[in-house]
């Protein structure tokens, strides 16, 4: 396979599941909002610090509100980690590769694309979930027809890997949340609030029904334990991770447990590093040191894997 096709199918997946993915990071601080009691301040700052990217935030937009936040994230052309800037990418990549990708999968893309266009930035406040959950069934959508109707071969094999990878990164980011917004001052740790916080969180996730399933009680190390190391759960870290590092030995015809790149050799490590750890290894790193170090080691994996396949053609 030409790496330019297999850099496209392989973006062309990662900016759809980072479409999602904002839509559930910023649908988690909608949801807490609403949770918080009367007098505490909303705190949408945490969410711009989060992305990285305070500079360019403060310079177009200067206050940290919801109305500007929410259009920084979901509706700013400029900023190239919004919603319509992942879904503009998205669909560029899709038309670069039509003939080889399914026709319905370009339908969906491009469907999926004009929703949020045609959407408007000043969408009442309580209208804003339903447009969060559509974006995320729009993605569901798309995963499936790609599923369903794309034979599953390299090409395949790179799209899920960059979807997988995605997902892992915003799973991380969407717990980072909870660490930088939810929680003013000690005192509300283990309060009715910090739990309906937690909740929300797990909901945002699409996890808090399948929790349930294996936890009766809501707790900060189950649910951490849950997002992070879980390995049925398809949005936990770990799954992930583990999925990905199938695809990309599906890839390379790389026997399990082998390496013959600097991509295989990184993904190994980091799945076998997950696959021994416990959650009381990760509290005794604390959460927040965890995640960043998490988030880091996936941007190398994914450099590991740019230079790997995709630059070849420009060598």
């Amino acid at each position: 396979m030409l790496s330019r096709v297999a850099d496209s199918i392989y973006w062309l997946n990662r900016y759809i599941e980072r479409a999602e993915n904002v839509a559930r990071f910023v649908d988690v601080n909608l949801n807490l909002m609403l949770d918080l009691p009367p007098g505490m301040t909303q705190q949408w700052q945490p969410l711009v610090s989060i992305t990285g990217d305070v500079e360019l935030f403060k310079a177009r937009y200067g206050e940290a509100n919801a109305k500007n936040v929410i259009q920084f994230l979901t509706f700013e052309e400029n900023y190239p980690n919004s919603i319509i800037s992942c879904l503009q990418k998205a669909r560029e990549n899709a038309r670069s590769i039509r003939e080889i990708i399914s026709s319905e999968m370009w339908e969906e893309v491009n469907s999926f694309y004009l929703m949020v266009k045609e959407a408007s930035p000043g969408k009442p406040f309580d209208a804003l979930p339903y447009f969060f959950n559509q974006v995320k069934m729009a993605s569901h959508r798309f995963a499936g027809v790609m599923d369903a109707t794309m034979t599953h071969n390299e090409g395949w094999h790179f799209g899920q890997m960059g979807r997988l990878l995605e997902r892992a990164d915003k799973t991380t980011r969407i717990l980072d949340v909870k660490y930088f917004v939810l929680l003013p001052s000690a005192e509300w740790v283990g309060t009715p609030l910090d739990q309906i916080q937690w909740i929300s969180l797990l909901k945002s996730a699409s996890a808090y029904e399948m929790y349930r399933k294996c936890q009766h009680r809501i707790t900060p190390t189950c649910v951490a334990e849950f997002l992070i190391l879980n390995r049925q759960f398809p949005r936990s870290i770990y799954f992930c991770l583990w999925q990905a590092e199938q695809c990309l030995h599906e890839i390379t015809s790389t026997p399990t447990g082998t390496w013959c790149n600097g991509a295989e050799r990184s993904l190994g490590k980091l799945c076998s590093q997950l696959g021994y750890l416990t959650i009381e290894d990760v509290i005794q790193t604390g959460l927040h040191e965890f995640l960043d170090q998490m988030q880091s080691s996936i941007n190398r994996v994914g450099k590991e894997i740019y230079t790997t396949f995709f630059a070849v053609d420009n060598c």
